[in-house]
């Protein structure tokens, strides 16, 4: 039976730049899994469901929590997201590390059921630059912009909670992606992940 694999929870405020930054990691640990979220926002442009999330509809979103059948969920701008179980299980049980891109308030969900989880908070270095990242998407409103700066403030207050602040600077994304697979490599090390390789020792 495979040993099971740990929990590395990846969430910071809205303009962090977590999606190009995970697309990075991933290109540089390819064995490590990256469990789909659900949403009950609409898709934006070139997204696909089941890849960038699962886009499901606010009556199916709610049945499944009340099913308590997610990881962990919230609402964020009035859209719900979060992690299915089963799915995120099926990853851990067959023996790989999985990555869990949520939302701010989801890290203490996951660490409640998951005490070794390892949980990074991916921040941009300004609240300015964040203005400008989210404005330059032309996704959204500036309303709805200026909700989601609120909202970030709120969410910085929470980074004393997890393990790891990581910055992600302007133009230094690789270096960003290189500085989480260093974690994750540094965790997977710690003598309370090795007790096999110990006790092989005195077999």
């Amino acid at each position: 039976m495979a040993k099971p694999g740990f929990l590395v929870v990846i969430s910071g405020p809205s303009g962090g730049g977590k999606g190009t930054v995970m697309r990075r990691v991933r290109e540089m640990m390819p064995e490590i899994a990256l469990s789909v979220s659900a949403t009950t926002r609409p898709p934006r442009e070139g997204e696909e469901d089941g890849r960038e999330y699962y886009f499901m509809d606010r009556d199916a979103f709610e049945e499944m929590v009340a099913r308590e059948e997610m990881l962990e969920y919230t609402c964020y701008c009035g859209n719900y997201y979060g992690t299915p179980k089963r799915e995120a299980r099926r990853i851990l049980e067959s023996g790989k590390n999985l990555i869990l891109e949520i939302e701010v308030e989801g890290n203490a969900q996951i660490k409640r059921l998951y005490p070794d989880a390892v949980s990074i908070m991916l921040m941009p270095p300004t609240i300015e630059e964040m203005r400008q990242r989210l404005l330059g998407r032309g996704t959204e409103s500036l309303e709805t912009v200026e909700k989601r700066l609120a909202r970030a403030r709120e969410e910085i207050r929470l980074a004393p909670g997890y393990d790891y602040i990581v910055v992600n600077r302007r133009d230094e994304i690789e270096a960003c992606a290189r500085h989480i697979c260093e974690i994750i490599r540094a965790e997977s090390a710690r003598a309370c992940r090795m007790t096999d390789e110990i006790e092989a020792f005195f077999i």
